[in-house]
């Protein structure tokens, strides 16, 4: 399953590879947790391997050990994250002792669900089932305007599930008249070819389509890739750097007659405060095209990771600050308690604070839909913003220091959000990889990696709503609900 996403991208193995692990809990008559540990342990510490980008940390001022330690923890801790949601789904699948293969699977598939959406309420999560597919599969990923990024993971448990119940029941005789070979006619293979081709033929309805692209709600929109090392970014020659590239691409897209500008996240490493004092805000000033910067806001005594648009009087019209902070890179999680043990490895500042889970972005265009970095991986950010009237989506993020596969996976993580709000989506980075995607998730360019680059699309501003938009995640809810009749009633018939 961790070969499924970037660096490799095998996406197809998403449909085969959770099978072997159902078979193993169902059939195994110890040890199953272990199994379900190494396998979640597996999957998330490959995917994730990435990670372990961040060292060496000398841009901070971390040391060699103490960086490898930082490292090896933070890959670890991630894995064993999520190992444990795996594990608990191998638990509740142990107890659930049925031998109806639907009821299994039914129940397999709610309580995986279920997890995913617990974890996702969490502090740390990235890589849920329904990624694997992304950026490749952008039929299935259309099932996401159903019930989110849900709606994709509920479909490969349930292939993967009824693919395993067929291994468990081969030895089953077929009631074919014609004495087929099982393999051929399994009623569980079957089951799952039909739920596979029928979902995929719904994905492809609704990828299919067509986008309404009237001139009224067209946007010009330019980015800017200002490829600022770490090692160098808070530092003068990096500063200068920022402010040399951003000013200079903003005045060529300006050139392009773009509307609007977006930077990366903390394009310019300043507070709020110093802004105006800054070369690229007295160009917005001097031309009048709006910029959404990337920078610092201040909240009290503390700081946010935030985005601002300027407009052309070289005023502040609106910010964001970001929601999802990275743990250890941003804040220090259970501060009061691990607090003293992190500071002593690493300088880190733990005085960054998220923004409030309840904002809106309003723009001179309309409202939009903002995500900063980390963000991307939570839906349903950008599910609220999209019901509360956003248009289209910014993403602005700073993936350096990663190794290329990192970028590629937040890319496909913004491909997700962008189908499953319907909305044009603008992504900007500081090393890449920037890209414009339409709302069925198709990408109409993508930068470099490691480069400095400008480009301007047009997008298009949109006010529909997808059942997703409107009404969450209801099919994990359901499938809980007739998961526990189809439990209960039987259980309930057979007691009185």
């Amino acid at each position: 399953m961790g070969l499924t996403v970037a660096p490799v991208g095998a996406w197809f193995l998403a449909w085969i590879a959770l099978a072997p692990l159902w078979v193993l809990i169902v059939t195994s008559a110890s040890s199953p947790l272990l199994l379900a540990l190494a396998w979640g342990v597996g999957y998330h510490g490959v995917a994730l391997f990435w990670i372990t980008g961040i060292h060496p940390m000398n841009w901070l001022g971390v040391p060699w050990l103490p960086s490898l330690a930082i490292t090896l923890f933070c890959w670890s801790f991630i894995s064993l994250f999520g190992g444990s949601l795996v594990t608990l789904w191998a638990a509740a699948m142990a107890r659930f002792t049925v031998k109806n293969t639907w009821q299994r699977v039914l129940f397999g598939t709610a309580i995986w669900c279920a997890l995913e959406s617990l974890w996702s309420a969490s502090p740390l999560w990235w890589s849920s089932l329904a990624y694997t597919q992304s950026p490749h599969n952008l039929v299935i990923l259309h099932l996401g305007q159903l019930s989110g990024a849900n709606t994709v993971t509920a479909v490969i448990v349930a292939v993967n599930g009824f693919i395993a119940e067929a291994w468990i029941n081969r030895q089953a005789k077929t009631s074919s008249a014609f004495s087929a070979p099982l393999r051929l006619v399994n009623k569980n293979l079957a089951s799952a070819a039909a739920i596979l081709i029928t979902l995929h033929l719904l994905g492809f309805y609704l990828y299919t389509r067509p986008l309404a692209q009237p001139p009224a709600a067209a946007l010009k929109v330019g980015i800017i890739q200002g490829n600022i090392p770490n090692e160098i970014k808070l530092i003068p020659q990096g500063l200068r750097q920022a402010i040399a590239g951003y000013t200079t691409g903003y005045y060529n897209l300006v050139d392009q007659g773009v509307d609007a500008v977006l930077t990366p996240e903390s394009a310019l490493p300043y507070y709020q405060r110093d802004l105006p004092n800054t070369d690229l805000v007295q160009a917005v000033a001097e031309k009048g095209v709006v910029a959404w910067i990337g920078a610092f806001g201040q909240t009290g005594r503390s700081y946010t990771n935030s985005l601002f648009t300027f407009t052309g009087n070289g005023k502040i019209f609106s910010r964001y600050d970001k929601t999802k902070l990275v743990p250890l890179g941003e804040y220090i999680p259970f501060e009061g308690i691990f607090g003293g043990i992190v500071q002593r490895l690493s300088p880190l500042n733990a005085h960054q604070v998220p923004g409030t889970t309840n904002q809106i972005f309003d723009t001179p265009f309309g409202r939009a839909i903002v995500g900063i970095c980390y963000d991307s991986a939570f839906p349903e950010l950008f599910r609220r913003q999209a019901a509360a009237g956003g248009q289209f989506i910014l993403s602005s993020s700073n993936d350096a220091h990663y190794s290329a596969s990192m970028p590629f996976q937040h890319h496909a993580l913004d491909m997700m959000r962008a189908i499953e709000t319907d909305r044009w989506t603008v992504r900007a980075t500081n090393t890449g990889y920037s890209a414009f995607v339409d709302p069925h998730g198709r990408t109409l360019w993508i930068s470099g990696y490691n480069t400095y680059e400008t480009h301007a699309e047009t997008i298009y501003k949109r006010q529909t709503q997808t059942l997703y938009v409107r009404w969450g995640d209801w099919l994990t809810v359901l499938l809980l609900a007739v998961s526990v009749l189809g439990w209960g009633i039987p259980y309930f018939l057979a007691t009185y």
